[in-house]
């Protein structure tokens, strides 16, 4: 049995090993890797590891000691910082190594978008956008809106927090796939003047995009950081033929 190690906590990543469960089971090991932000993750077929490996050199070194002979990086776009360890350990302990990257969403007609560069820079333009902002982001860029004044913000979080997220906005808990009649439905209700969003790709939170260019919303689209240099694909049955030239 060779042993693959997924990256994830994506849907791509929860696909990915059921795909290669009922595909090459008999074949792979099946290690699904997960940051534990989340309380209570989907379930996953093979075995699940929860937690940080301590960056690069200690990334190495589970490859080594657990023997994988694979790796997959399918973890969110925006996860830079596992996805360069994992480029840097796989290089270190010469285990092949491929991305399962879903595309970004592009511009439609109808689409306002303001493309910005960071969540700091979302923040200093929802002044001149609106005063009534939907943030659907991960966690680690909501502290970059602590300091507006005048504005109202909603932010949606996946599960129920322990404390407030962000002080003085409003919260809601959820988790996608978000259709685009509800979306329709949250930034009609709540009122929202502008949507703030990362450039996530894949069609689990697509409907807010869509329910924008419906209520002509304007959208502030944080842009993608460039991707780790290596072999990458958005599709997973070319990741599933990858995997199996590799175990022949």
């Amino acid at each position: 049995m060779k042993r693959l190690l997924i990256l994830g906590g994506t849907g791509e990543a929860a696909a990915l090993a059921e795909a290669v469960r009922q595909q090459l089971g008999d074949r792979t090991e099946i290690i699904s890797s997960l940051a534990g932000r989340t309380r209570q993750p989907r379930a996953l077929p093979g075995r699940v590891r929860t937690g940080g490996f301590g960056g690069t050199d200690g990334l190495a070194r589970y490859l080594r000691e657990a023997q994988i002979d694979l790796v997959v990086d399918a973890t969110h776009p925006y996860a830079m910082r596992i996805s360069a360890n994992a480029r840097a350990a796989c290089e270190t302990a010469g285990v092949p190594r491929l991305m399962l990257l879903r595309p970004p969403w592009e511009m439609q007609a109808g689409d306002t978008w303001i493309v910005v560069s960071d969540a700091a820079e979302a923040a200093l333009r929802i002044p001149d956008v609106g005063n009534r902002a939907f943030l659907t982001l991960g966690s680690g860029d909501i502290s970059a809106f602590a300091g507006l004044r005048g504005v109202f913000l909603l932010l949606r979080v996946a599960e129920e927090p322990d404390r407030p997220p962000l002080p003085g906005a409003e919260w809601i808990v959820g988790r996608g796939p978000f259709v685009e009649a509800d979306e329709l439905r949250l930034l009609t209700e709540w009122r929202i003047g502008v949507v703030v969003s990362r450039n996530s790709g894949g069609a689990a939170t697509r409907g807010k995009i869509a329910a924008a260019r419906r209520l002509a919303i304007p959208v502030i689209m944080i842009e993608r950081p460039v991707p780790e240099p290596g072999t990458r694909t958005d599709d997973i049955e070319e990741t599933i033929e990858w995997i199996a030239r590799k175990l022949a």
